[in-house]
C-alpha cells in the first residue's frame, strides 16, 4: 500500500504536516501546500524529491487547478487527496461581519471545493483515488461563538455526503474526517475574532467554561495511524471521528433531534395535507 501520491493542502502544521510526515515516512510522495513554501523547508530536507512544495491560498479557484495539474504531471498521478486547509473563525453571529463570513466560507468550504473539482477528472480517468475532507465535529452539530465556522464545516458536510454519491461509480471514495478538540493553531494564532459586542460576555463566558473546552486537547501526532488506516481501507467510511468526545457529543445531540422531531411528529405528518402536491 506503500508509494502512493498524496495532495495536501495546509500542510505548514497541524494536522496537515502530521499526515503528510506520516506518508512521506513509510514511503508514500506528497505534494504539500501552503501559502508560505518556507514552512515546508524541514520536510524537503528530510524527504527530498518525495515532496513537492507548492505555494497556494485555496480560495484561489484558477491557483487551485493549477496546483492539482502541477503534482499530477510532476509525480505521474495522484491517489489521495486531502482538504485539511482552514481556520476558525470566532463570534457571536450578531457580531461577525460580512467579510469575516465570506472569508470564512471562502476557505473552509470554497477552497476545499475548488481542489475537489481539480482532482476528480484525474481520478476519475484512472477509476481509483480517495478525497479526504477534514471537517469537525463542530460539521454536524454547533455550540455559541463559532457559527460561521459551523456554517461552512456543514455545507462540507453535505456537499462532501452528495460527491461520495456521485462518485462511488468511478471507484472513488470520500471520507470526511471529524476531529474533536486537539492541540493544533485552529484555535491560535491562526484564528480569527470579530469584534465583541458586549451584550453578549455571559454568552461567551458560558460557552468557555462548558465541558468539551475545559478537556485537555488531543496530540495532533496521535491522529498519524488513525489516517494512514483510513487511506489503506478497502472500504474506508464516509465519516470517521477523531479523540474520544466527539462521539458522545454527537450521540447526545442525535438524541435530542430524534426526540423532537417524534415530539412534533403529528404536527409535521397534518402540514402534508393529503394531498398530491409537489
Amino acid at each position: 500500500m506503500s508509494d502512493r501520491i498524496w495532495f495536501i493542502t495546509g500542510t505548514s502544521r497541524g494536522f496537515g504536516r502530521e499526515w503528510a510526515q506520516a506518508a512521506l515516512e513509510r514511503g508514500d510522495r506528497v505534494a504539500a501546500t501552503a501559502r508560505d513554501t518556507g514552512s515546508l523547508d524541514a520536510l524537503v530536507a528530510a524527504h527530498g524529491d518525495a515532496v513537492l512544495p507548492i505555494a497556494l491560498d485555496v480560495t484561489d479557484r484558477a491557483a487551485a487547478f493549477a496546483a492539482v495539474a502541477r503534482a499530477h504531471e510532476h509525480f505521474g498521478g495522484l491517489d489521495i487527496v486531502v482538504n485539511n486547509a482552514g481556520y476558525g473563525q470566532f463570534g457571536m453571529v450578531e457580531e461577525l461581519s460580512e467579510a469575516e463570513c465570506r472569508d470564512q466560507i471562502e476557505t473552509n468550504l470554497f477552497g476545499a471545493l475548488w481542489i475537489t473539482q481539480a482532482a476528480l477528472p484525474f481520478l476519475r480517468a484512472q477509476g481509483s483515488g480517495h478525497l479526504l475532507q477534514v471537517s469537525s465535529i463542530g460539521g454536524i452539530s454547533a455550540f455559541p461563538t463559532v457559527g460561521i465556522y459551523h456554517a461552512s464545516k456543514w455545507a462540507l458536510e453535505g456537499i462532501s455526503q452528495a460527491l461520495a454519491q456521485e462518485v462511488k461509480g468511478f471507484g472513488i471514495h470520500v471520507t470526511l474526517i471529524e476531529p474533536g478538540g486537539y492541540a493544533t493553531d485552529w484555535g491560535g494564532a491562526s484564528a480569527r475574532h470579530a469584534t465583541p459586542i458586549d451584550a453578549y460576555d455571559g454568552v461567551r463566558e458560558a460557552a468557555a467554561d462548558r465541558p468539551s473546552r475545559r478537556g485537555t486537547p488531543g496530540d495532533p501526532r496521535a491522529t498519524r495511524e488513525a489516517i494512514l488506516k483510513i487511506v489503506d481501507a478497502d472500504e474506508p467510511p464516509l465519516r470517521v471521528f477523531l479523540g474520544e468526545a466527539p462521539l458522545g457529543i454527537a450521540t447526545a445531540d442525535y438524541e435530542s433531534r430524534l426526540a423532537e422531531w417524534n415530539a412534533w411528529q403529528e404536527v409535521a405528518v397534518r402540514a402534508h395535507g393529503g394531498g398530491s402536491g409537489g
